[in-house]
């Protein structure tokens, strides 16, 4: 079975032009061609569509109605095919197109919005499109192809390192939050001007129940948490569980325990919820970028600049 023929991009400037022209002399002159050929390109294209476009007489040639109201439409069309060029070349210089992003919910209150920011000013034509997620589902998605990229909290499973790509953005240190009421108990007397920016000892807070994202959504993270309990000499009491840091600092402000969380967190601010500083040397939760290795498109390629140019200023 053939398939139905289709007008060509030629055939239907021709079509516009003798349309204007209102004659075929007039329109070939202009064309850089002559007649003959010209008519008989006309006639395909009618052939083709199945209709007349133009009444012809000896003296005159007009548009049909059916060709009046072709008109406008075989206009946008070649208008649109024109701008298939630029485009394309806007596409292979990523200054336009589609990033799909995911990110972690800790990046949302420090890393990400610059970032944004800056690639919104440097690519306004880029669509962007952003999901957050816990670094496992990010794995997951990124090695399906269903995202470009990700802002996860390393480091990554080794088992993807010949997939992904990895660039380090950020090391922050783990702070404690925890509900105004325990912080005041345990800072008895003091007023909480003196104290709440004060270095706490985890110690000072051992007992209270911990408030942790499940290890099998973030291993890595929940293992930096129980690697600064057991350096502390503790063994904490996991008393809830929680996908989404906000969710986690609600509980926090709730009384339902104390959380560890990234620095960057105090600019997420909770009523009923501070923020304190660890006197314990802890390791810092590193956020970075992960990409499939083999899969950089030009609007990708772009991110990861800008990524890797925060990256060297917070570093430095």
């Amino acid at each position: 079975m053939s398939l139905p023929a289709i007008p060509d991009l030629r055939q239907l400037r021709y079509f516009v032009t003798v349309a204007e022209e209102k004659h075929f002399g007039r329109a070939a002159a202009r064309l850089s061609m002559t007649q003959p050929p010209l008519s008989q390109a006309i006639r395909a294209l009618e052939d083709t569509l199945g209709v007349e476009l133009f009444a012809r007489t000896k003296r005159s040639v007009d548009l049909t109605q059916v060709g009046a109201d072709l008109l406008p439409e075989v206009r946008r069309l070649l208008a649109a095919a024109e701008g298939l060029r630029p485009l394309a070349q806007s596409l292979a210089r990523g200054e336009a197109g589609v990033l799909s992003l995911a990110f972690v919910s800790t990046a949302d209150y420090g890393l990400l919005p610059p970032l944004l920011r800056e690639f919104g000013s440097r690519h306004p034509r880029v669509r962007l499109e952003l999901l957050e997620a816990t670094s496992d589902v990010q794995i997951d998605e990124l090695v399906a192809g269903r995202i470009d990229a990700g802002l996860v909290i390393g480091p990554l499973p080794p088992r993807y390192a010949a997939q992904l790509s990895w660039l380090p953005l950020a090391r922050e240190p783990l702070v404690i939050a925890m509900s105004t009421e325990m912080a005041a108990r345990v800072e008895g007397d003091d007023s909480a001007a003196e104290w709440r920016d004060r270095p706490l000892s985890l110690a000072q807070a051992g007992d209270a129940p911990l408030v942790v994202f499940p290890r099998r959504l973030a291993p890595g993270f929940y293992d930096i948490i129980m690697d600064c309990y057991g350096a502390a000499g503790l063994t904490p009491r996991v008393g809830q569980e929680a996908i989404q840091m906000q969710t986690i600092v609600s509980l926090v402000s709730a009384g339902m325990g104390v959380a560890l969380v990234p620095q960057s967190l105090r600019n997420l601010r909770r009523t009923g919820v501070v923020y304190r500083p660890l006197r314990e040397a802890v390791p810092a939760v590193v956020t970075g970028l992960v990409w499939r290795t083999a899969e950089v498109s030009p609007v990708l390629a772009g991110f990861i600049d800008i990524v890797r140019a925060h990256a060297d200023v917070l570093a430095g």
